[in-house]
Parts: C-alpha cells; sequence; structure tokens
C-alpha cells in the first residue's frame, strides 16, 4: 500500500496533535483541512519544491525549527504528525498557481528521486503543488498552520 502522508490544516500545535491522537477512532486528519497523498514527504521529499518556492536554500529550509518539527505521535510511530514551516505556508499560499507546473519541473530535476519523474508524474507533482497552495491560502486566511501526518 506504501506510506500515506496527509498534509493538512490546524490551528496550532495542540490542535495539530488532536489530528493523529484521537478518541473517537476516525482516521487521522478526519474533520481537518487536508489533502492526502502518497509518496510525498515533507521532511526529505518536498524540500526542494519549498527551496523553489519561498527563494531560500536547502540548508536554510531545514535549519527553521518548524521543518518537521514532531508534533505529535501514536504507538510507536505508527502515525507520526509534523510541522511545515510557515514560510513555505505564506509564499506558497501567494504563488502563482500557473507557475506551480514550472515548480514540478523543478523538482523533478533536482535528483531528489530514485527514479526520475516521466512526464505523467510531473503533472501530478505540479497539481500536488496546486492543492497544497489551496490548502495553504485557507491556512493563511483562518490564521491556521500547515502540518503533516504520515502513516504505513
Amino acid at each position: 500500500m506504501g506510506v500515506l502522508f496527509g498534509y493538512y490544516a490546524a490551528a496550532d500545535d495542540e490542535d495539530a496533535a488532536r489530528a493523529v491522537v484521537r478518541e473517537d477512532d476516525e482516521p487521522s486528519g478526519t474533520g481537518y483541512d487536508e489533502l492526502v497523498v502518497k509518496g510525498i514527504d515533507p521532511v526529505v521529499g518536498l524540500v526542494p519544491a519549498e527551496v523553489l518556492v519561498t527563494g531560500l536554500s536547502a540548508e536554510a529550509v531545514k535549519a527553521d525549527p518548524r521543518h518537521g518539527q514532531l508534533i505529535a505521535m501514536v504507538g510507536d510511530g505508527d502515525v507520526v504528525s509534523v510541522a511545515l514551516t510557515d514560510v513555505f505556508r505564506d509564499r506558497l499560499a501567494a504563488f502563482d498557481r500557473e507557475l506551480l507546473t514550472y515548480v514540478a519541473r523543478g523538482w523533478a530535476a533536482s535528483g531528489q528521486f530514485y527514479d526520475p519523474p516521466d512526464a505523467e508524474d510531473i503533472e501530478d507533482m505540479g497539481e500536488f503543488l496546486r492543492d497544497l497552495a489551496e490548502l495553504a491560502g485557507r491556512a493563511v486566511a483562518r490564521g491556521h498552520r500547515l502540518y503533516c501526518w504520515m502513516c504505513a
């Protein structure tokens, strides 16, 4: 099945933790504004896209204390939630959606992928970035932050 990644918006870290540490037996992210995908890890895989969107170096992205900050964990890591940076949220929310196709191409060419993405993969990456940009825009409008839960 692979690893699922649920990118979501929450009011703060405590609220974000409730998205995965559930008392109602609902799946992670239920009731949150979210985007669920396979194979796009926010801590490693998304860094080249974040670099292209923010204009920051990979080192600066990774040095941000919110980059991949552990927010919550269920069990021995059955489900983990991490933070995305506020800089990425803000710049992605304001980014021209049409230009995200070019960001996807640059991301695909970053050398981050074991198998180089083909044209269909790049289109999917662009669609993911557009969807994530919409999520970021809604988060900014509500004063929320972005997070990602992960589970196998």
